[in-house]
């Protein structure tokens, strides 16, 4: 059964690229005047995500280089210890709403420590697949096409990364812990 999901799961994406040219040829689009096209309406785009990305990097400098990411992991050490939950993914917890190279930078250390087949590799991996850039997707996206009111959006994104992060934690412990 595995093997069969792992075959077909290798065989989509080529079968995807190959299908949508195949697909456009059918239809006689014209491919590459369309991506042309496509790609000079998407520089305004570009253009305008520019300084709500800069102004997001930089947050997110201050956030790691002013202590605020130690402060944090320092406060809610001993009620991850308590709840059982392994404090090395904590920071993965806490930076992966805010920035998805830094919470990545910490997946990348306990892959390389423990590796990526350990009970804290699956963990890890785990929960960078199961949240997201909230603040990111809100302050980049939301800013180039003008949302200003996006509290509803940001409380909803934060909780569900709460719940990524959480069921993350319980599955894991259910499928790989011995």
């Amino acid at each position: 059964m595995f093997e069969a999901l792992s075959v077909v799961s290798k065989l989509m994406l080529p079968a995807i690229l190959a299908f949508i040219p195949l697909y456009a040829i059918f239809r006689k689009v014209p491919i590459y005047e369309s991506f042309i096209e496509g790609a000079k309406e998407g520089f305004p785009t570009a253009i305008s995500i520019i300084p709500h990305l800069v102004g997001m990097m930089v947050a997110v400098a201050i956030f790691r280089d002013t202590g605020a990411m130690e402060f944090y992991l320092q406060f809610l050490t001993p009620l991850v210890q308590w709840l059982h939950i392994p404090t090395e993914v904590l920071p993965i917890g806490i930076l992966r709403p805010i920035s998805g190279a830094g919470s990545l930078a910490f997946v990348e250390s306990i892959l390389r420590n423990e590796g990526p087949d350990s009970f804290l590799g699956k963990l890890a991996s785990t929960i960078q697949g199961s949240t997201d850039t909230t603040l990111y997707v809100i302050t980049v996206y939301f800013g180039a096409v003008g949302i200003r009111r996006s509290l509803y959006a940001l409380k909803v994104g934060l909780w569900a990364d709460l719940a990524g992060f959480v069921v993350s934690i319980i599955i894991c412990t259910l499928m790989f812990q011995p």
